[in-house]
């Protein structure tokens, strides 16, 4: 289910979850992100694309991005442990680094724009995709696998996660595992919980499934259709060493994401980001 099959009741609580995940993108968009030393929390300064402020902030650094925990903002529910450790993403000191995420693909309308786009730039991104988007769209994990990209796990149907039993929620996670090791070549490394809701279970169940947790500090909302300048904007005002940038290229009318990707990318190689894909590291 797509979030524009998604019922109004569940529209509902999704704007009021993403008033929470819009915090953490917003953030981004004031010129503010979070990282994590450690288990604390450093608010800092982040300059406009190619601003002399980003290039302070060149320096190692271990980024812990901690995701949402159910529905409303994060400070409204507590942060719960996953089996292993929080999501945890190393970034190297030498240039400014960032991560292009885009969620709910594949989608034949889309996804290919944005791979052409990468391709023509040589850049990697992460593709979280969901299972019935794959099983209609195989040969863009084909393509996806052979453009280095990292595809990662956003459940088969795109549920609300904290609403699942422990067996379903197993059952969505891993019968996506499934149909991208048979696309994409490989089982998923990374999972992120649609909506940004996650819980105990989730965190639980995907280590059990051999993937790390990985959430965002910066928000495009371009789900909203705010405009293709406007997500422009959010992503460059967002810019800094770190950071993880949340678009998604299916799910509606992605045109806009597509046209925001073509402008804002090479802006940003060109004022010196390094856009790349993580590794996984255990704390």
């Amino acid at each position: 289910m797509t979030k524009d099959q998604l019922p109004p009741r569940l529209l509902t609580r999704r704007r009021a979850l993403l008033a929470g995940a819009a915090a953490v993108g917003a953030a981004g968009t004031a010129g503010l992100f979070t990282t994590f030393a450690g288990d604390e929390p450093v608010r800092r300064a982040a300059a406009p694309v190619g601003g002399p402020q980003a290039r302070s902030l060149l320096k190692p650094s271990a980024y812990r991005l901690q995701p949402l925990t159910g529905y409303g903002p994060p400070q409204a529910a507590p942060r719960r442990t996953p089996a292993r450790h929080a999501p945890l993403l190393r970034v190297s000191g030498r240039g400014r680094t960032m991560v292009l995420t885009f969620d709910d693909g594949p989608d034949a309308r889309y996804t290919p724009h944005i791979l052409d786009t990468l391709r023509e730039y040589d850049v990697r991104a992460m593709f979280f995709v969901c299972g019935e988007m794959v099983a209609d769209n195989r040969d863009l994990l084909a393509r996806m696998a052979d453009e280095g990209h990292v595809v990662g796990n956003h459940t088969w149907s795109h549920p609300l996660l904290t609403r699942l039993s422990r067996a379903r929620i197993r059952k969505e996670m891993e019968r996506t595992s499934d149909i991208i090791e048979e696309c994409y070549g490989e089982r998923p490394a990374w999972f992120r919980a649609p909506y940004g809701a996650w819980n105990r279970t989730a965190f639980r169940l995907g280590a059990e499934l051999g993937m790390e947790p990985l959430a965002w500090t910066v928000d495009t909302l371009d789900w909203t259709t705010p405009g293709a300048g406007t997500i422009v904007d959010r992503v460059e005002s967002g810019a800094a060493p770190g950071v993880v940038v949340l678009s998604h290229d299916a799910g509606g009318d992605r045109s806009q994401s597509v046209s925001a990707l073509r402008a804002y990318l090479p802006r940003l190689l060109d004022s010196g980001y390094h856009v790349t894909v993580p590794e996984r590291h255990y704390a």
